[in-house]
């Protein structure tokens, strides 16, 4: 990542000093053709149209369908949701003069032809290392950044998070559709990003070194070549002093995308108190997250999923609320509650980005309709 996404003294010195956790968040798009549903590899020629004001948060992913936007950190909500909206705006009109469109989607939903990998030497070395793990026209994710105190705090934090993360999923579930058709699952990204061989549930770590030593042991048996490859549904940032939740599906309206990013630092925020308090989070078993995680991506939030502590299944809104009480205290003290109030009344009201995609192939059949809604929603310029 660039400096623009670099926790500057000055931003961290006000956290410290009004005890806040500061918030950033980066987001993948899939570049698409101007009339057509089909992703286009048109990186290079809309990053030539990228303004200069935001270059610096705009960076290339694996293929070149695709394009990605970090935000600087903020410590206010409504300074994060600014910054969101100028890199969306932004890069989608850098789109548009290329002659293309910007969506924000989990995976392609038209068949076309495979996206090539982007020319970057680590993409190279991933590519010969691995294979064709990334067959379709590209995979586009949302991770939310939250400041810890050290590291330490921080693994303590990932061990807390364990169990919410399915939630937070299912609510960022936005890829139903594949070649066109309905997979049956709210995120198709999740089952295709399985693939690789570091992504999944966070494991239960007793502390820094530990996980210090599982990043050494898992480079050196060529599961990954880097730090960088460390595709746990949360991690250490291997470049700043956060914790990173990096398991949903980029959202499809900036206010889904805000939502999620309060939550988690809501989230982020309670169990920082709760290992300040000396209190051990659950080890919850690894093939019940798991489960929990496929529910998650099966469901979204419109069906079910798992109760981390009871071990049934249970509807997800009805953990999607348990995990907004748990989180409310701290929104509330980092000033985002009257938002997140209603940002969690739309969700309710509309759906995810899966049930929204799947209103609109519903109504025709239509691919084409939905990328042209998404078009549009990625903008703002639709209604949720």
């Amino acid at each position: 990542m660039s400096d623009a996404t670099t926790i500057s003294d000055e931003l961290a010195d006000r956290a410290e000093s009004q005890d806040l956790l500061t918030l950033g968040v980066e987001e993948e798009y899939l570049l698409v053709h101007a009339t057509e549903p089909h992703a286009v590899e048109a990186v290079e020629d809309v990053f030539d149209q990228v303004p200069d004001a935001i270059r610096e948060s705009v960076q290339h992913e694996f293929q070149r369908s695709q394009i990605e936007v970090a935000s600087p950190p903020q410590l206010a909500l409504p300074a994060l949701h600014e910054a969101m909206r100028g890199l969306r705006g932004g890069v989608a009109e850098a789109a548009e003069r290329a002659g293309v469109r910007l969506i924000a989607i989990g995976s392609a939903p038209a068949p076309g032809e495979p996206a090539r990998t982007t020319d970057k030497p680590r993409y190279d070395r991933m590519r010969e290392r691995f294979g064709n793990l990334s067959p379709g026209q590209g995979m586009n994710g949302m991770h939310v950044h939250v400041s810890v105190p050290d590291p330490e705090t921080g693994v303590q934090v990932l061990n807390f998070l364990r169990p919410w993360l399915p939630v937070l999923q299912a609510a960022t579930a936005n890829s139903p559709l594949s070649d066109g058709q309905d997979t049956g699952y709210a995120s198709w990204r999740s089952m295709m990003w399985e693939r690789w061989p570091t992504v999944g549930p966070t494991p239960y770590l007793h502390s820094h070194q530990q996980y210090l030593e599982l990043v050494e042991a898992l480079e050196a048996t060529g599961a990954m070549l880097d730090e960088g490859m460390l595709y746990w549904y949360a991690r250490l940032s291997a470049s700043y002093p956060t914790v990173e939740i990096r398991m949903g599906d980029v959202c499809p309206t900036l206010d889904d995308a805000m939502l999620l990013a309060a939550l988690t630092r809501g989230l982020v925020s309670s169990f920082v108190r709760k290992v300040g308090d000396g209190l051990r989070a659950p080890d919850v078993p690894q093939p019940l997250l798991a489960a929990a995680h496929w529910r998650a991506a099966h469901d979204g939030l419109e069906g079910d999923n798992i109760d981390p502590v009871t071990q049934r299944v249970r509807p997800a809104w009805a953990l999607m609320d348990e995990l907004y009480e748990l989180a409310k205290p701290e929104l509330d003290r980092h000033g985002d509650l009257d938002t997140v109030d209603e940002l969690v009344a739309r969700l309710r009201e509309h759906g995810t980005g899966a049930a929204r995609q799947r209103a609109v192939f519903a109504a025709r059949g239509s691919v084409d309709d939905v990328v042209n809604w998404l078009a549009a929603t990625t903008r703002g310029r639709t209604s949720p």
